[in-house]
């Protein structure tokens, strides 16, 4: 069967990435599909445009027994609202050129956020006359309305009514996380069609490195000090002030560091807010390849993970979570939802209220304060996503859906 993944920010370990697009695509291409991804030019982690794909409608390349075909998108993701808005429409035009190009395939299946690519997908279904398998990694559109980035009632009201009708001309719609049922649900999309793949974590790739430990604290001048990190997007839904807020109130505590991993569009202005505190306890270290964050969270003592408190983020399976499971780090959860019962049920970590900058500085004191049991916590952390959130079983069902998916198109032909 020919698969046709449409992903924007779809980043290979070349690119300094990987994930859960690039684990698909290649178990699919093992069990003999011919697999093409049809991504974005603009690198999300380096915020550039690599120099050969500049000038370019489309660049085609060959990896791990499937390709990647990226069409030309404008690069002002992180410059403001407004690029981004730009940069998600440029590649929906520019995708759906390059799509229709394509050599015909027996299914596409676009994957969002952003929801544009849901219109990318219904559109080439159409041209192609080959079923929609449409993977909803988060509910963006619904993000951005209950953080009032989007208030205009119209435009909700078309969103919405837009989205309807792209879950209505998908033949499966695929989740990762059982959050999103009742959402779905809400919008229409029967039972019968909603197909629930977990996130995880490639265990391979996250694992403990205690060999690495003294010399990343070494090489980050962390001796002596108990690191707590965060790792992953810095932008306005991850409400990061929060650290900050929490540095500020345990500054006279100097054993005590902030960690920063990651960019985007509000690392610039988090930076210039803790100058400004004169926050000499946090630590801002830029976007780093994926394949160095299981390193770096060997020198840390603890992972964050935040979100603004929304209704919506309660439904959200964070990577950052299971990839500071994976590497047997406790982790403090300012997430409340289905996230948070990860947590609770593996006894890997705490849980704070989300937004309490005091209940976090609290959090970090008792992690400090009682090793030991941090420790267990990490390993309680690593034996439960063992068992429960390996992606490797996230691969075998998206390949499952797409076998049973092929069987059935043989049988009705």
């Amino acid at each position: 069967m020919r698969i046709l993944f449409l992903h924007q920010s779809f980043q290979s370990l070349k690119d300094g990435g990987s994930g859960r697009g690039n684990d698909f695509a290649r178990r699919l291409s093992e069990r003999r599909h011919a697999v093409t991804c049809l991504a974005g030019t603009f690198n999300y982690l380096t915020a550039t445009v690599p120099p050969e794909f500049k000038g370019r409608l489309s660049v085609r390349e060959r990896l791990d027994g499937y390709e990647v075909v990226r069409a030309w998108t404008y690069e002002g993701y992180h410059k403001s609202f407004g690029h981004r808005v730009l940069t998600l429409l440029s590649f929906m035009l520019t995708s759906i050129v390059v799509g229709i190009r394509e050599q015909r395939p027996d299914v596409i299946a676009p994957c969002t956020p952003p929801f544009f690519l849901g219109i990318t997908g219904y559109v080439l279904s159409l041209w192609h006359r080959a079923p929609m398998v449409y993977e909803v990694r988060d509910l963006w559109s619904e993000v951005a309305f209950q953080l009032g980035i989007v208030k205009n009632r119209w435009v909700i009201w078309a969103v919405r009514r837009l989205e309807r009708f792209l879950y209505s001309r998908s033949r499966y719609v695929v989740i990762n996380s059982p959050g999103f049922i009742e959402p779905l649900q809400a919008l229409g999309v029967p039972p019968s069609r909603i197909r629930l793949i977990p996130n995880g974590v490639d265990l391979e790739q996250f694992r403990p490195i205690p060999e690495a430990r003294e010399r990343v604290r070494s090489e980050n001048r962390w001796e002596g000090k108990f690191v707590v990190m965060y790792a992953g997007s810095i932008g306005m839904a991850n409400g990061l002030s929060l650290m900050l807020d929490a540095a500020e109130l345990m500054r006279d505590e100097s054993e005590i560091l902030f960690v920063l991993v990651g960019d985007g569009q509000q690392r610039a202005d988090l930076e210039s807010s803790a100058r400004a505190r004169q926050l000499e306890n946090v630590q801002f270290l830029g976007a780093v390849p994926k394949q160095r964050i299981p390193e770096l969270l060997a020198g840390a003592d603890a992972g964050v993970a935040t979100l603004l408190d929304i209704p919506l983020f309660r439904t959200t399976y964070p990577n950052k979570v299971f990839d500071y499971m994976a590497c047997g780090r406790p982790t403090i959860i300012a997430i409340d939802g289905v996230i948070r019962d990860v947590i609770d049920k593996s006894r890997g970590g705490l849980f704070v209220p989300p937004q309490d900058s005091r209940a976090l500085a609290d959090g970090v004191r008792w992690l400090r304060d009682n090793p030991q049991e941090a420790n267990a916590m990490g390993l309680r952390a690593l034996t439960y996503v063992r068992k429960h959130f390996d992606r490797r079983n996230a691969e075998i069902l998206m390949a499952d859906l797409m076998d049973e998916l092929n069987a059935s198109l043989k049988s009705s032909r």
